[in-house]
């Protein structure tokens, strides 16, 4: 469980295939305080540490080949950054919302326009996804594994108003329209949209 207040970036130095899943090393200031199966959001993805490298600041993670469909990781190269957060602690400040690291859909982002001091971003998801992945307006979203506040929903898509703090200290800010990035919908909103397809169904 996470809270979608990132941590730090990672820049990643492999991507290796092997067989269906792709084994990634990342660099990051936090590779020496992590350890073996310890687990770590990437832009959004629970992923588990297989390997630590203390002396390089790098560490190595699997994505599975369901992970790499369902997610951006797929698109990654060497020098690519992505967000990082450990797992949120029983003593922890919940400061964003409660992240469970499981993307439900990738998005692209249709536009970007200054806003006074902030920067608004416009994304867009697939029509046929499911049912229960909505959006509320002032409700909590994932985006790359950064907790936001929706600022306008529709169907199948939304937005998010953006302060420079957060573009300087997660990829967000390098986002271009047709950028691909991870969605977690808010679980809460999910269980109640299930429940009532549920009794809607009945």
């Amino acid at each position: 469980m996470f809270t979608g207040i990132i941590e730090e970036k990672a820049i990643v130095i492999e991507a290796t295939t092997n067989q269906k899943n792709v084994d990634f090393v990342f660099q990051s200031p936090i590779a020496s305080q992590l350890k073996v199966d310890q687990s770590v959001s990437h832009n959004g993805v629970c992923l588990t540490v297989t390997a630590v490298d203390k002396a390089q600041s790098s560490y190595k993670v699997t994505a599975i080949n369901e992970t790499i469909k369902r997610s951006n990781l797929g698109l990654l190269s060497p020098g690519d950054e992505v967000n990082i957060e450990r797992c949120l602690s029983l003593n922890s400040l919940l400061d964003g919302h409660l992240v469970q690291g499981h993307v439900d859909v990738t998005a692209r982002c249709t536009a970007i326009e200054e806003h006074d001091g902030s920067v608004m971003f416009y994304f867009e998801y697939a029509e046929q996804c499911n049912p229960g992945y909505i959006t509320v307006e002032k409700g909590s979203i994932t985006v790359n594994g950064v907790s936001l506040t929706v600022v306008g929903s529709g169907s199948n898509q939304f937005s998010v108003a953006l302060i420079p703090y957060t573009l300087e200290h997660t990829n967000l800010g390098k986002l271009v329209v047709g950028s691909i990035v991870n969605i977690e919908f808010d679980i809460v909103g999910k269980y109640v949209a299930k429940i009532i397809n549920k009794r809607g169904s009945l």
